[in-house]
């Protein structure tokens, strides 16, 4: 067994004696944040070479080895509300800290035993990180956490990275980074020329190469810990992820590279977020002068933001449900400026059962940002790769890999012109003039054929064909409400 995957299990295996005191898996992994970066700020500070006290004596690991009972949850508590106030990274990962485990009992184990007993700055960032990183995947795996709205498949995360092909001459953004799995991915694949880097490169890459935004602030802790973990920033540095709604205003940063999978769902990311993670404020359309239309579609609010925040001569690879390629009215706005101001060259079709959130029909739009030329549209050529049609995936029997991906990314050709394409099966190119030329400029693009529609022996397995109609139920509702929300909407204007 791996010290990574020790680790993991020697860490999950305690979430479920805490879950019967009420604590859930993203509290859990909460409280594993809070006390990790304690006890590697206590190894850092304590090492006999070039030690580096990073935290105030106050908050030394050392005291809480010291106290138990009362007196530990206590203290742990105290200390929790005094870092939520320091700067820097420490602040973002302690914002609005809480201590969450109740019995001083299972508080002092959970310090001790498993915290304590491991020296996690000497393992290296590639186990400790990879051991956190997992933990994030078995709490997006749990159903109850919730936590798989913030998880994208990292076999897919991996394919959009490798077609984008970041370097350290990028500065990479994800405005919506949930526990930073494209902010990580990047960074992995820029380092892969490391060796070559002058030290300013490197610092580049360690400390301005990557940036997020997140709106919750129990996931921003993880992914500020998430990056930290595997090298990325600094303990006593300031913190890349950014703990705000992305959506509220042009934050003037530009980046060269954006890449990002926004939350799915019909709310505008205005609304307010309660103290049990829900939204509790009714959808709200959002007012930007840089936005092309006001609507209150997350997605498409998304979307027209990534195309101001992206750099001249930028690129994006951005996921999106269906609703985007195919809604009227702001939707068609949005999609002309896009064709028309931006090179939307490339779209991935995904097939279902890839994400933790039930019905989600999704796609990943490649585009690029280019100097303004008013009159003469930027798209030439849209490609559209079908990964959908007689493709069926599942998230335990049969999760999508990353050879899945192996001929999207061939057929995109990174590194060389797309004039060199050449259309396959699965691989189609159409051109501006097609596009525009559609209903409502409608991308909801299809040609091939489902096999089991005319071959029963072509049907998949009944566990994913069960699966299949669930998530066609779960969009179908998505789309009702949708379109009920709307209607409302019009009779409260009328």
């Amino acid at each position: 067994m791996t010290d990574s995957r020790r680790l993991v299990d020697k860490l999950w295996a305690y979430c479920d004696v805490l879950r019967d005191d009420g604590v859930g898996v993203l509290e859990y992994t909460e409280q594993l944040t809070y006390l990790l970066f304690l006890k590697m700020a206590h190894e850092r500070a304590t090492r006999s070479l070039a030690p580096e006290r990073i935290l105030p004596t106050r908050y030394d690991w050392q005291r809480l080895l010291d106290a138990s009972g009362l007196e530990l949850e206590i203290l742990y508590t105290e200390m929790l509300m005094g870092l939520s106030r320091e700067p820097g990274v420490v602040g973002t990962i302690f914002r609005k800290s809480q201590n969450r485990i109740q019995d001083p009992a299972k508080l002092q184990r959970l310090v001790h035993d498993l915290i304590g007993q491991e020296h996690w700055t000497g393992t290296g960032t590639d186990i400790t990180g990879d051991a956190y990183e997992s933990l994030l995947a078995k709490g997006a795996s749990d159903k109850g956490s919730g936590a798989g709205q913030y998880f994208t498949p990292r076999p897919l995360i991996q394919a959009m990275v490798d077609v984008i092909d970041p370097t350290v001459a990028d500065s990479v953004v994800d405005p919506a980074c949930g526990t930073g799995g494209f902010l990580l991915v990047a960074h992995e694949h820029a380092a892969r020329d490391a060796a070559s880097m002058t030290p300013t490169q490197r610092d580049k890459l360690r400390d301005d190469f990557v940036y997020g935004y997140e709106l919750v602030d129990g996931t921003a802790r993880l992914a500020a810990m998430n990056l930290l973990l595997h090298g990325i920033g600094t303990y006593s540095g300031e913190a890349q992820i950014d703990v705000r709604d992305s959506l509220t205003a042009d934050p003037g940063r530009r980046w060269s590279v954006v890449l990002s999978n926004p939350p799915f769902g019909r709310k505008s990311a205005l609304a307010t977020i309660g103290a049990d993670g829900r939204e509790s404020r009714e959808d709200a359309a959002i007012e930007r002068q840089d936005f092309a239309a006001s609507t209150s579609n997350k997605q498409l609010n998304f979307l027209q933001h990534i195309m101001t925040i992206l750099d001249t001569d930028g690129r994006a690879a951005v996921v999106l449900p269906d609703n985007v390629l195919f809604e009227g009215g702001a939707g068609e706005t949005i999609r002309r400026k896009l064709l028309a101001d931006f090179d939307l060259h490339t779209m991935l079709r995904l097939p279902t059962g890839l994400f933790y959130a039930q019905g989600v029909k999704a796609n990943v739009l490649f585009f690029d940002k280019r100097q303004a030329r008013p009159g003469e549209p930027w798209t030439d050529k849209l490609w559209v790769y079908d990964l959908r049609t007689n493709k069926h995936f599942t998230l335990k029997q049969n999760p999508l890999r990353r050879a899945d991906l192996d001929d999207f990314v061939a057929c995109y050709a990174p590194g060389r012109s797309r004039l060199t394409r050449v259309e396959s099966e699965r691989f189609r190119a159409f051109t501006y003039d097609e596009l525009v030329a559609r209903d409502k400029a409608n991308l909801d693009i299809t040609w091939l054929k489902d096999d089991s529609l005319t071959d029963l022996d072509s049907l998949p397995s009944p566990d994913v064909i069960a699966r299949e109609i669930v998530e066609d139920l779960t969009a179908a509702l998505a789309e009702f409400e949708a379109v009920a929300a709307s209607l409302e909407a019009q009779l409260d204007r009328s």
